[in-house]
């Protein structure tokens, strides 16, 4: 019996799977058959090392992935939609134009979250003339106990990478 637990006595070389990588493959990558793509899907077991494939979601742009979690970009994006509790829609608009040209997800994200502040203006003002007839008293606290419910999500949305997008929002910037 051999000292290496990975050996057999029989045998010349360590097991692949047991410690020994079996280093370089000859040959070409795995990958679709010849003529025939993925079509956009990945293949059974995910995409080969190094393969992008088409269809899969890019960086920035609305409704897609982001950049990478833990990025200055969706540490940027976050900020965005947090400085909206203390600053209103100054932080995200100072954001946005910061970044506009830098940063394709960090400007996206900085104008959903200007676009939610300048609604959430609108919301304020609603409310507080509707404050005559007792009704504001009652959607003040709704308004702000929602945006902050919202402001939230998108903020850790954000931080992971992904593109938010706010319910009731009026987009006046894009």
């Amino acid at each position: 019996m051999s000292d290496n637990p990975e050996r057999f006595p029989h045998e010349e070389h360590p097991r692949p799977g047991y410690g020994a990588w079996p280093g370089p493959q000859p040959g070409p990558p795995p990958g679709p058959p010849p003529g025939q793509g993925y079509q956009g899907y990945p293949p059974q077991g995910g995409w080969p090392y190094g393969h992008q494939g088409y269809g899969v979601p890019g960086y920035g742009g609305y409704g897609g992935q982001g950049p990478r979690p833990g990025t200055d970009d969706t540490t940027m994006a976050m900020l965005a939609h947090l400085l909206g509790l203390l600053t209103s829609f100054v932080g995200p608009l100072v954001l946005y134009l910061a970044k506009r040209d830098e940063a394709p997800y960090v400007r996206a994200q900085a104008a959903e979250a200007l676009n939610f502040q300048l609604t959430l203006m609108i919301a304020y003002l609603v409310s507080w003339m509707l404050a005559f007839v007792l009704i504001g008293f009652l959607l003040m606290p709704l308004v702000w106990i929602g945006s902050l419910i919202l402001m939230i999500i998108a903020a850790v949305a954000a931080n992971r990478g992904e593109s938010y997008r706010y319910p009731l929002n009026i987009r006046f910037v894009s």
